[in-house]
């Protein structure tokens, strides 16, 4: 269809036919406030805050969901406009309990920025000040429904982005609320702890508990970079208040999540219990000693000297191309620390938004590549998409799934998949052969293929691109970053070498197997590349500054001594 013409506060713009007021006020330039509409999701036009005057029209109309025409005039800052904005801002106000005082929102919640704007200074509406409860059933944020304006952003973001359908309403007019599943406290119900409705929440009806109090808008500042704990390589924003991360957020602008995030990704990281190491420390017998780093890199480098090529050197996912690119040069073997790198075959995770059938093999996308297991529960609840299983265990996918069947039976999907127009076939390690002798068969079918290492593809690009699997060596010397787990049987076999170093960022698991712990940066303190399951390179980049050394200054420090 060809487009319209469109004139906006006196601005002509031509936009698509079909779009909506509010897509062609952000062609033209014109902000229209708002509070329940947000760009990731579906228009509902629930809050009324985006009252727009058009012309012809008897009344005011919602910008978000009303539809343009051509030669359509529309007034978004007329003195009616603003009073009406102004009456929907006092009457969500009245209707709960909200103290701008008390909330750790205060300074970035939408509501409280438009209540200034359009100049609230009292309440004109008795208050009713109904008891209403706060869940803090949760371990990462809480629902204060208090501070609810029933936006439903964050039903929406559940149902729409992530596919989990955990939040609903229940009640009408005053007495709604937003419950969980059948109104089960939150941290019992099905949340899978992605914390999306915690990002869309325009208002402090849902509050992050690690930086609740700890900075609002004016405070922080924000650092774009990547998440690096699986090869999603999920966009980040890292949200820092005096040089420290108060919070992780997804990227809207970021592909391949576009904003999601997993529970790994979004909350772990503030979470870790672990002990920080910031520095060099050499075992004096069953004794850890600090050490200056001179001295702790002339003690590595004449141990590394001595083993010559009988030196393996183990390499996580959470090491950036660059600091495997620092290792070149290095005598003996150099080996990926969570696993082999998984070629993902050149597709792209947006394919998975258009598949119509999903064969997932001996992957639990449940706990493993989230990110990915959102992408087909969405497809799966919204499109209409199936979802065969191939697994020989338990799947927490099991509930979204056409068919569950056992990985030997795979021939079983070749029926299945006869009227599939997009089939996409994903395996982790323990899928990958079978999900190669499938594709094989069902040639139109995509696939994904994911390594257990974030930056696998990425040090494979630098030659390091096969197994930890205890191979013999007369020292080790393992670039770990955070690590947050290691395969007890590959960390025994550590245990029995002669001399171990590993580069961390925390003690644990290390302490007791290695023989020099050397500090290393944390993601958000770390800059460089890695490279995603797509073959995409992507910019991490460090949120907060640091004077320790680099990663990479780290193992060139040794490097150079070699």
């Amino acid at each position: 269809m060809p487009n319209v013409r469109v004139t906006i506060d006196g601005r002509e713009v031509s936009v698509p036919a079909g779009s909506t007021i509010l897509d062609a006020a952000s062609v033209a330039g014109v902000e229209i406030d708002q509070l329940c509409a947000h760009a990731a999701l579906k228009p509902i036009g629930a809050c009324r805050i985006c009252l727009v005057e058009v012309e012809k029209q008897r009344v005011l109309q919602p910008a978000c969901t009303f539809p343009v025409s051509d030669g359509m005039v529309v007034h978004t800052d007329t003195d009616r406009v603003k009073d009406a904005r102004r009456f929907v801002l006092q009457l969500l106000f009245s209707e709960r309990n909200h103290f701008c005082m008390y909330c750790q929102m205060s300074g970035s919640c939408e509501l409280q920025d438009l209540a200034y704007k359009y100049q609230l200074t009292h309440w004109e509406y008795d208050r009713g000040f109904p008891k209403l409860g706060v869940d803090a059933s949760r371990k990462y944020f809480v629902m204060d429904h208090n501070r609810c304006i029933l936006c439903r952003r964050c039903i929406r973001a559940c149902d729409e982005l992530v596919g989990n359908g955990t939040l609903g309403l229940k009640n009408r007019g005053a007495q709604t609320m937003v419950i969980a599943d059948f109104d089960v406290p939150f941290g019992e119900s099905s949340c899978v702890a992605c914390g999306s409705c915690l990002q869309v929440c325009p208002t402090g009806a849902l509050g992050d508990r690690a930086s609740a109090y700890m900075g609002n808008a004016a405070e922080i500042t924000r650092a774009k970079s990547r998440c690096m704990a699986c090869p999603v390589g999920c966009g980040v924003e890292l949200i820092v208040r005096d040089n420290r991360v108060i919070r992780v957020e997804g990227d809207w602008d970021a592909e391949p999540n576009r904003g999601l995030l997993c529970e790994l990704g979004r909350f772990v990281p503030l979470y870790d219990q672990r002990r920080r190491l910031y520095t060099p420390l050499v075992k004096n017998g069953a004794v850890y000693e600090q050490a200056d780093w001179d001295v702790a890199a002339k003690t590595v480098a004449a141990k590394l000297k001595a083993a010559g090529d009988g030196l393996v050197t183990v390499v996580s996912g959470f090491a950036t191309s660059e600091a495997a690119a620092a290792l070149k040069g290095w005598p003996g073997k150099k080996v990926q620390l969570e696993g082999a790198a998984l070629d993902g075959n050149g597709a792209s995770l947006a394919d998975l938004d258009e598949a119509d059938l999903f064969v997932v093999i001996n992957t639990d996308l449940s706990k493993s590549y989230q990110v990915a297991g959102f992408a087909i529960k969405r497809a799966v609840r919204n499109r209409g998409a199936r979802l065969v299983l191939l697994t020989d265990g338990e799947d927490g996918m099991a509930n979204w799934a056409t068919a569950k069947w056992p990985a030997a039976s795979a021939d079983q999907v070749l029926q299945v998949a006869k009227d599939a127009q997009a089939p996409v076939i994903l395996a982790g390690p323990d899928g990958l052969q079978v999900a190669q002798a499938l594709a094989k068969k069902l040639a139109r079918a995509k696939m994904f293929i994911f390594s257990r290492g974030g930056n696998a593809l990425g040090l494979a690009a630098a030659g390091i691109g096969a197994a930890f699997d205890g191979q013999k060596a007369s020292a080790y010397y393992v670039v770990a970053g955070e690590a947050y787990s290691v395969d007890a049987a590959l960390l025994n076999k550590l245990k029995a070498a002669d001399f171990v170093v590993v580069q961390t960022s925390y003690r644990e698991p290390w302490e007791g197997i290695a023989d020099v712990l050397l500090p290393s940066p944390t993601m958000a303190e770390k800059s460089g590349t890695m490279t995603n399951v797509e073959g995409k390179t992507a910019q991490v980049t460090a949120g907060v500054k640091t004077k320790r050394p680099s990663e990479v200054e780290v193992i060139q420090k040794v490097g150079a001594l070699l």
